[in-house]
């Protein structure tokens, strides 16, 4: 194994130990992760069915329904028919779903400006880059 490659999952796994960094804040307005991350997809990306999800974050239709039904019934998400026509329900985002996420976005906005306040530009644009292309090839998955 390459050692850059040990360098990497060295610095995630010291990520990990602190991935509340960016969720620490008021806890009464606080959005699950996995509310969090289906909200910021369907506000991005628009309406998707269950099956559009699963697919997008590589999981199985039987948890993202748990996870959508969550946001269903706290009024974060609601079932649409399919704006092209299609046999499949979509989930849209709703105006309280979009108040909540940015709130949530705001918080986390505040606290890693905290941590990174005397970053320079340069090393702000370069992290950014390299999780974009990170996360990239993640989605696009294992290279073989």
């Amino acid at each position: 194994m390459r050692k850059e490659i040990a360098d990497i999952e060295r610095e995630f796994m010291l990520i990990g130990r602190y991935k509340e960094l960016a969720a620490t804040g008021a806890e009464e307005r606080r959005l699950e992760r996995s509310s969090y991350i289906l909200l910021r997809r369907l506000e991005d990306e628009g309406p998707m069915s269950i099956g559009q999800l699963a697919q997008a974050f590589s999981l199985d239709t039987s948890t993202v329904n748990r996870q959508t039904a969550v946001l269903l019934r706290g009024g974060l998400a609601e079932r649409i028919p399919d704006p092209e026509g299609g046999m499949a329900r979509k989930l849209r985002i709703t105006e309280e779903g979009l108040r909540r996420v940015d709130e949530e976005r705001q918080c986390r906005l505040t606290n890693y400006a905290r941590v990174l306040e005397n970053w320079t530009a340069e090393e702000l644009a370069s992290l950014a880059e390299g999780l974009a292309h990170f996360n990239a090839s993640i989605e696009r998955g294992p290279q073989h």
